[in-house]
């Protein structure tokens, strides 16, 4: 299998081609980013100059360097990472979102259609329903209901899902896509909310929690993610969406307190900021398809994944310390 791996160098990517080296050896990857500010080639290093592993720096928008990778690589599969995906800087520049996460997308399933790839799977989000009420618990996000974007970041995304639904109906293209819960664990970019928290913390700042914190969002271990995505490569049915989620959901102040006793840190370092516009209420995901049909389900605690993921962060400052701007 000769599988390539867009946005490789970031946080979901890297545990990714990680993951994948470690589960299937045989496989050759090749590893495509631009390496925006939150792509790192450090993160990569250990996979310099290790057999079956190459890396381009490309941007996915640029048809003509990801028509020259395809026809040197000719991979049998490729999994997109690639894409810009914070809600804040979304709000902020919505143009290189809609950018990287439709027109880029279009152009690597052009790819995938001239060189005849096997498979284009493309990583969504649960964000693409936009939310659920609080007080109705036993709603959850299932994989058949209508696409409601709150953010540009999440209808970029959502964009593309259809793109490549449209893709798979009218050209054929072998797509599946997976819409994920929130992740963490290491090397995630510290502007996301748990690596932020974490690094604040530690350094006695103030931690700052939209409106009353008392959004709720669904966490999954991002090695739980990556099981699931290559369960949908090993037996994914074509033309389908999957959902991956931790079975985990808390409100933001809950996980802030949880970050703040696990390292020892007094809940008055919280400070609570105005609410971010459009802010999203609760996602939740209803995983049961991916379990009966894939045989797929979160292994990782979340008591286990925030002990590893804080250790992470406290033994890895030569990581992170160039990430980090003044404010965090």
């Amino acid at each position: 299998m000769r599988l390539l791996v867009t946005g490789g160098a970031g946080f979901i990517g890297v545990n990714f081609i990680n993951y994948m080296r470690n589960t299937h050896p045989d496989y050759c990857i090749i590893c495509l980013d631009q390496l925006t500010y939150a792509g790192r080639r450090e993160s990569l290093a250990p996979l310099f100059g290790t057999p079956d592993f190459c890396f381009y720096q490309a941007d996915i928008c640029d048809r003509s360097a990801v028509e020259e990778i395809f026809a040197r690589e000719k991979p049998d599969a490729v999994v997109n990472f690639a894409a810009e995906s914070h809600v804040d800087r979304s709000i902020l520049d919505p143009g290189i979102f809609l950018k990287t996460n439709i027109l880029g997308v279009g152009v690597l399933m052009d790819a995938c259609l001239k060189y005849g790839v096997k498979r284009f799977h493309q990583v969504s989000t649960d964000e693409v329903y936009g939310d659920l009420p609080l007080d109705r618990p036993e709603l959850k996000f299932q994989e058949h209901m209508k696409l409601n974007p709150s953010s540009p970041y999440s209808a970029s995304k959502a964009s593309a899902d259809l793109m490549a639904l449209s893709y798979a109906r009218t050209f054929q293209l072998p797509v599946t896509i997976s819409r994920c819960s929130n992740n963490y664990g290491p090397y995630q970019f510290p502007e996301k909310l748990i690596p932020r928290m974490i690094l604040r913390a530690m350094n006695d700042q103030l931690l700052p929690v939209y409106g009353q914190g008392l959004n709720v969002r669904d966490w999954v271990h991002v090695l739980d993610h990556c099981r699931g995505i290559d369960a949908i490569l090993q037996k994914g049915r074509i033309g389908e969406i999957y959902h991956i989620g931790g079975h985990c959901e808390l409100r933001n102040i809950d996980l802030v307190r949880l970050i703040l006793k696990s390292l020892g840190k007094p809940d008055e370092l919280i400070q609570y900021v105005a609410d971010r516009k459009g802010h999203d209420l609760r996602y939740a995901m209803d995983t049961q398809k991916s379990e009966k049909e894939l045989g797929w389900k979160p292994q990782v605690s979340f008591a286990k994944g925030m002990e590893d993921t804080i250790r992470w962060y406290l033994e890895n400052q030569s990581w992170w310390a160039p990430l980090v701007e003044s404010d965090l």
